[in-house]
């Protein structure tokens, strides 16, 4: 078997778990787990295996004693948030063998899981997404002035970047989905984009005006001078946005082009793709949209996921009390309650 559970060859193990263990991650592929996802819980769950085999304990059935002293041994090793993912991992695991009999139950039921603190994700201010497509501007006057062999390259290049910026943040796109976005999953008369989000559930991305002037303008005249870049020519791919090569762009080189726009743009570190995507949804939720509906175009399974957004709007409007009210930082007098 290929992919990441031919990772568990790697992953040295017991006889009597190694085969546990590819069922479990052929059960994960058949509800489409993504490839990060199955190399990342075959590495985690082989590691817990085989540190039950070294110590002679079944793995179906650990004691305490045991489970405290590997969780201890996590912790001692890592970060929380490592400590949390591979803890998924591993329970997720033990929950397939009970629902499978291979195992009676879940061993790690009863075993509390450190707490993580609570973290609110980055958010850009509606001004510094303005900053991030003045760089694009920039760049598209350098390139229109330029007196380099190839100015229609740079142009090209920053028209795309206008669009991969406008459609992130309007739909509320991961990298990932922004990626694999095919021609055929754009309407533009509908203002409309279709993704296969996590899980490979589909769901329709809503494109606001800027949105559409900007993959109009990629569509007509900057995807074409990339397309004739190819070499070969070939087949053209379906994929809507391209690198300089004419070939579809991936999540690295997404990556790249936006993390330099951030830099350029001055804004803070930390700021990453997915920043784009937690914007969408706190400017959303600042602007009276419900809940409900954030979570339907987030793709969120769980209404508890997009929940997170909320403290940080309340965080913000703190944010905004603190500096815009007279009376917000001035400290009472001396003698008054």
């Amino acid at each position: 078997m290929g992919g990441a559970a031919g990772t568990r060859a790697g992953v040295a193990g017991s006889a009597s778990s190694s085969a546990p263990l590819e069922r479990f991650l052929l059960s994960l592929r058949a509800r489409d787990a993504s490839e990060h996802t199955l190399r990342s819980y075959a590495t985690a769950v082989g590691a817990y295996l085989d540190w039950l085999a070294e110590r002679g304990v079944d793995w179906r059935t650990p004691g305490r004693v045991d489970l405290r002293a590997y969780l201890a041994r996590l912790v001692g090793a890592g970060a929380r948030t490592s400590v949390s993912q591979r803890l998924a991992a591993i329970r997720s695991f033990h929950r397939f063998a009970a629902r499978a009999g291979l195992a009676a139950g879940d061993p790690w039921g009863s075993i509390a899981a450190p707490r993580l603190p609570r973290r609110l994700p980055r958010v850009l201010e509606v001004d510094q997404i303005e900053r991030l497509l003045g760089v694009i501007d920039a760049d598209e006057r350098r390139a229109e002035t330029s007196r380099r062999r190839d100015p229609a390259l740079g142009v090209a290049l920053a028209v795309r970047d206008r669009a991969i910026i406008e459609v992130a943040y309007a739909a509320g796109l991961r990298i990932s989905e922004l990626a694999a976005a095919e021609l055929s999953s754009v309407d533009l008369r509908r203002a409309e984009i279709r993704v296969l989000g996590k899980g490979r559930k589909e769901r329709i991305g809503l494109l606001g005006r800027p949105a559409i002037a900007a993959l109009e303008a990629y569509l007509e005249t900057a995807r074409p001078e990339l397309m004739a870049r190819r070499r070969p020519p070939g087949r053209e791919p379906e994929s809507v946005f391209l690198n300089q090569d004419g070939n579809p762009i991936g999540v690295r080189g997404l990556r790249y082009r936006i993390d330099r726009l951030s830099r350029l743009a001055g804004l803070p570190e930390g700021v990453s793709p997915h920043t784009l995507r937690h914007s969408f949804a706190t400017h959303l939720l600042d602007g009276g949209a419900d809940l409900r509906v954030v979570q339907e175009l987030l793709g969120h399974e769980s209404l508890a996921t997009t929940q997170v957004y909320t403290h940080v709007s309340a965080a913000r409007l703190r944010a905004a009390y603190s500096t815009a009210h007279p009376r917000a930082k001035r400290q009472p007098e001396a003698g008054q309650a």
